[in-house]
This record gives structure tokens, C-alpha cells and sequence, in this order.
């Protein structure tokens, strides 16, 4: 006996007809995001292009026309003998000095971030939440106020124009917001996991890496991906702190793009741009996923 359907049975929301004001709110949603889009890959196609073009083609085809002769040689030079400088070696010396300083600053920058958090969530001290407030307002002061009295103190202990130095400045100015993050996203955990723990003996250090560590993962993500597009795309400290050894990619970029000497090579300086912004790019491309959870999760709530 086949199933009869009632008139009166109410349709779900999927099935219900759409009525016309709904059809053209979504295609203005559709419209305004694809404009968006557009507004922020046009400059990235327009480098692209423009990075594959020679210099003869540059000057008189538009900057929007795909390349005639597609060539590879700006990322060659870009990458291995642009002048950056006194010294020609492209940006891959650069590049290495930007891996030295990204590496740790992330690692203790983030793991720091997390103690801090957890102890201010979990560990009622005194004075803790004056010194949330504390973290907190050096979020919002400008790098700027402190680089005099840091470039005295490094002097002084032996650290100025070193790579420990760019690694102990992108760790303080990290400190803020990391613990902000990771206070937030622990405050969002029940509390009977901590006191459970409490109960069985285990310590501060002890529920920190059995418990509260192995729970971080989405936030930990969040907080290496906004580290690693801050400091990879730094420049202010890199070139204040890090000497004339030790300059990372940004400040080289910066050095290649502002040579006034010769023709100015338009192709190499696209290429050399895209190659810059290249690893923060596939990081957040990777694990965007992981982002959007990690926020969504707790991370900037409270």
C-alpha cells in the first residue's frame, strides 16, 4: 500500500519554496562576496603576470594581459642574485635567516602563551588578574615605545643585532596576545577535568601537558598561524635588531624594490614580493580548516 502524503503536512525549510526577496538577498550575498574576492586577487594576478612578463613586454603590453614569453627568469634572479644591497645573493639568504628566527620565536612564543593562559584559568593566584590586565594593555602600546630601551638592554647583556635578540623581542611582543588566546579558549573548558586531576595528585606542570595540551590543538593552530604571519612578515624588529647578518626576508625584499641604481626590474620585484608572502600563505591555506574551528571553538570569546 503506497504512503499518502497529507496537504496540510508542513514542508522542512529546505523544501519550502524560496520567495523572491530571499533569491535576491542571496545573490546580493553571492555578488558581494565574489567582489570582495575579486578586490583583493586582482593586485595578487596583476604581480603574477607581471612576474612571468620580460621587461621588453612589461613596458608595452597592459598590466593585466597574460604573458607573451613566458619566462622564469625574475624568480631565478629574485631568489639567487638580486642585489639586496652591497651583496647579490637574492633573497635565499634572507629566506634561511627567516626560517632561524621563525622557528623558535613560534615554539616559545606559543608555549609560553599557553602556560600563561592555563595558570590565569585555572590557578587562582594573587594578583592574577592585575597581571591579565597588565598582558593585556601591552597588546594595544606600539612596538615603537620600546625599541630604545630594548636596544640599550641588549647592548648591555650582548644580544643587539643577533638572531637571539629578534627572537627574545618577537617573543615578548607576542606574549600578549598569545596568552589572551589561550586564557580564553581554557576558560571555556569544565573546570572538573582540572579538579579531577587536582584530586589524583597530579601537579601544575603535569595537568598542563597530560590534560590541558593534548585538548589545545585547535587553538594551538590558531595561535601558530597568527604567529608565523606576524613575525614572517615583520620587518620593524628584523631590521632594528637582527644586524647586518642576520636581516630576514622582509627587510631584503625592502632592499631590492628601493635600489635606485639601473633600470628598475619590475618582474623581479613582483617575483620577489610572491616569494616573501609564500609561507604564511601555504600555512593558512593548509590548515584554514583548523582556524575556523580553533575561533569558533572559544579562541577570541570573554
Amino acid at each position: 500500500m503506497s504512503a499518502t502524503h497529507s496537504p496540510t503536512m508542513k514542508l522542512t525549510a529546505s523544501e519550502r519554496p524560496m520567495s523572491v526577496k530571499a533569491q535576491w538577498g542571496r545573490f546580493g550575498v553571492y555578488g558581494f562576496l565574489i567582489i570582495t574576492a575579486l578586490f583583493f586577487l586582482l593586485p595578487l594576478y596583476v604581480m603574477l603576470v607581471t612576474s612571468f612578463k620580460e621587461l621588453d613586454e612589461i613596458r608595452l603590453s597592459s598590466i593585466f594581459a597574460l604573458p607573451q614569453n613566458f619566462s622564469l627568469d625574475a624568480w631565478k634572479t629574485a631568489w639567487s642574485s638580486a642585489c639586496t644591497g652591497l651583496e647579490c645573493n637574492g633573497l635565499q639568504v634572507g629566506f634561511w635567516n627567516s626560517v632561524r628566527i621563525l622557528i623558535p620565536s613560534v615554539v616559545i612564543s606559543v608555549l609560553f602563551g599557553a602556560i600563561n593562559g592555563y595558570a590565569l584559568s585555572f590557578w587562582k593566584i594573587k594578583g592574577a588578574n592585575l597581571l591579565f590586565a597588565c598582558l593585556l594593555l601591552g597588546a594595544f602600546i606600539p612596538y615603537q615605545v620600546f625599541i630604545y630601551p630594548l636596544i640599550r638592554v641588549y647592548a648591555d647583556i650582548g644580544i643587539y643585532g643577533t638572531l637571539t635578540g629578534v627572537v627574545v623581542s618577537h617573543v615578548i611582543f607576542g606574549m600578549p596576545i598569545m596568552t589572551l588566546l589561550f586564557r580564553n579558549y581554557y576558560s571555556t573548558l569544565p573546570m572538573e577535568l582540572f579538579n579531577a586531576a587536582r584530586i589524583d595528585g597530579a601537579g601544575f606542570f603535569k595537568v598542563f601537558f597530560n590534560i590541558m595540551l593534548p585538548m589545545s590543538v585547535p587553538i594551538i593552530i590558531v595561535a601558530v598561524i597568527m604567529q608565523v604571519t606576524n613575525i614572517w612578515n615583520d620587518f620593524l624588529i628584523g631590521l632594528v635588531f637582527a644586524g647586518n647578518d642576520n636581516l630576514p626576508m622582509t627587510v631584503q625584499l625592502n632592499n631590492i624594490v628601493n635600489t635606485t641604481t639601473g633600470e628598475r626590474a619590475y618582474n623581479v620585484n613582483m617575483a620577489a614580493t610572491i616569494l616573501t608572502s609564500l609561507v604564511p600563505l601555504i600555512i593558512y591555506v593548509a590548515s584554514g580548516r583548523w582556524f575556523v574551528r580553533g575561533i569558533a571553538s572559544g579562541a577570541v570569546k570573554g
